[in-house]
């Protein structure tokens, strides 16, 4: 078996070491670390944000809220002044200027780890595991 150490991979640290479940595959799923503030609605704020706002589709129709599903949440408090949050959201790939401005609109800081190996190896069911051939 091939080892890696992952003491400074924050994704391995904060959150992975605390989920059970397994792989799974989403479709156009992006992985994000946040540092939600640890006050009274902060997770609302995020919530509304996500999916308060109205958009305006190619044809013209306008529908209340995005397209956006969350498809993973973990949360974790540490007793500091934020929470640590990891959220899979599925972003379609015509959305990705928009929710790039979401994130940027919302305030709290954010680290996208998708193409975080870890990630890759631990939560993905279709990740191709090169190193196994390697072995």
């Amino acid at each position: 078996f091939k080892s890696e150490d992952l003491t400074t991979n924050e994704l391995a640290r904060t959150h992975l070491q605390h989920l059970a479940g397994g792989r799974a595959t989403v479709a156009t799923e992006r992985m994000f670390r946040f540092e939600f503030p640890e006050k009274p609605g902060a997770l609302h704020l995020f919530l509304e944000s996500l999916y308060g706002a109205g958009r305006t589709h190619g044809n013209g129709d306008r529908s209340e809220g995005h397209s956006w599903n969350i498809s993973a949440f973990h949360y974790r408090n540490h007793g500091a002044d934020f929470g640590r949050v990891l959220v899979g959201v599925q972003v379609p790939e015509e959305d990705r200027d928009e929710f790039g401005d979401f994130l940027t609109g919302l305030g709290y800081v954010c680290h996208e780890e998708t193409n975080n190996e870890v990630y890759k190896e631990f939560l993905l069911h279709d990740y191709d595991r090169t190193f196994e051939a390697q072995l």
